[in-house]
C-alpha cells in the first residue's frame, strides 16, 4: 500500500499468518474430537461383534433377518425409484397443481420421526380401508408386506429429493433444443435426462437400499419383530440385546456395518461427474501437444 513502511506491511502479514494459524489449529482440533467421538462408535462394533462374528453369519435367526432385510430392501428400493422418478419430474419440469404444497409435505415427511411414520401407517392399514385389502388377500399389520411399507414410506421422500436434485443438473438448454426439433417430453425424458442423470439415479438406488436395510422405527410399529416372520437385521439386533445376548447383538451390527460400508464405497464410485473419467486423457493429450510442440 502507497505510504506504508515496509517493516509495518511485514509485521501486519505475519500477524494475519498467526490468526490464519491458530482458526486452522482450532479447525484441526475440533475435526479431531469429532472423529474421535465417531470413529469410537465403529470401533465399539467391531471390537464387541469380531470375536462372535462367525457364530453371527451361521445362525439360521440371523440369516432368516438377514434376507427378510435384503428381499424387502430390494422390493421397496424398486418401488421408490418407480414413484420417485415420475414425482420428481412432476415436480421440477411440470406446472403441477399444488405443487408448493406436495413440496412442503415431502419435506415435512422427511423431517418427521420414523416411529410415527409407522404409527401413521398402522393407523391406515387397521381403518377399515386397511381391512377391506386384509379380505382381498394383501395382509399388512404384522406382516412381512407391511415391513415393505414401512421402508416406502421412510425412503420415499429421500428418494425424491435426490432425483430431483439430478433432475436440476441436467442443462436446460439440451431440453430445450430437443424440444425445438419435435421431442415429446417423454422422449427428452428419456433420452436427455435419464441418460445424464444415470449416474446419480444409481447412487439413489444404492442410497435408498441401504436405508431400507437400516430401517427400525417405522417397522417396528406396523409389524412388530417376531422371530423368524417379521425380523429384520435392526430387529434381530433388538431382540438380541433385550433377551441380554449382547454378543449376537453386536456381530449383527457388524453385519450391517460391513454392507453398509460396501454400499458407501459403490455410491461414492457412482457418483462422480460424468465426465470426470475423460479429464486425465485429455490432458495427457494436452501435455503431448505441448511436447511435440517444443520439439518442432
Amino acid at each position: 500500500m502507497p505510504g506504508t513502511r515496509p517493516g509495518a506491511a511485514a509485521r501486519e502479514r505475519r500477524h494475519r499468518g498467526r490468526k490464519h494459524d491458530v482458526f486452522s489449529g482450532v479447525s484441526m482440533a475440533v475435526a479431531t474430537v469429532v472423529l474421535l467421538f465417531v470413529g469410537s462408535a465403529i470401533v465399539a462394533i467391531v471390537a464387541g461383534g469380531i470375536a462372535h462374528f462367525g457364530e453371527a453369519v451361521t445362525s439360521a435367526e440371523v440369516l432368516f433377518s438377514l434376507r427378510m432385510s435384503v428381499v424387502t430392501s430390494s422390493i421397496s428400493t424398486v418401488l421408490c425409484l418407480v414413484l420417485a422418478l415420475p414425482t420428481a419430474y412432476a415436480l421440477s419440469r411440470t406446472n403441477m397443481p399444488f405443487k408448493r404444497v406436495a413440496e412442503v409435505l415431502m419435506e415435512l415427511t422427511l423431517s418427521l420421526p420414523y416411529i410415527l411414520l409407522g404409527f401413521a401407517l398402522l393407523l391406515i392399514f387397521s381403518s377399515p380401508f386397511g381391512k377391506a385389502l386384509k379380505e382381498a388377500g394383501l395382509a399388512v399389520v404384522f406382516e412381512p408386506a407391511g415391513i415393505v411399507f414401512a421402508q416406502l414410506i421412510v425412503n420415499l421422500p429421500f428418494a425424491i429429493r435426490m432425483v430431483r436434485t439430478a433432475f436440476a443438473d441436467v442443462s436446460p438448454r439440451m431440453e430445450f433444443v430437443a424440444k425445438t426439433l419435435g421431442a415429446t417430453p417423454g422422449d427428452v425424458f428419456r433420452t436427455i435426462i435419464l441418460p445424464q442423470c444415470r449416474n446419480a439415479l444409481i447412487s439413489t438406488f444404492v442410497l435408498t437400499w441401504a436405508r431400507g436395510m437400516g430401517e427400525f422405527g417405522a417397522t417396528l410399529m406396523l409389524v412388530g419383530v417376531t422371530r423368524m416372520k417379521t425380523e429384520t437385521l435392526p430387529g434381530s439386533i433388538y431382540l438380541s440385546i433385550s433377551t441380554g445376548n449382547n454378543e449376537t447383538a453386536m456381530a449383527t451390527a457388524m453385519i450391517m456395518l460391513l454392507l453398509s460400508a460396501a454400499t458407501l464405497v459403490v455410491a461414492n464410485l457412482l457418483n462422480r461427474p460424468v465426465g470426470a473419467t475423460r479429464v486425465g486423457p485429455g490432458r495427457k493429450a494436452a501435455k503431448r501437444g505441448a511436447w511435440h510442440g517444443r520439439k518442432h
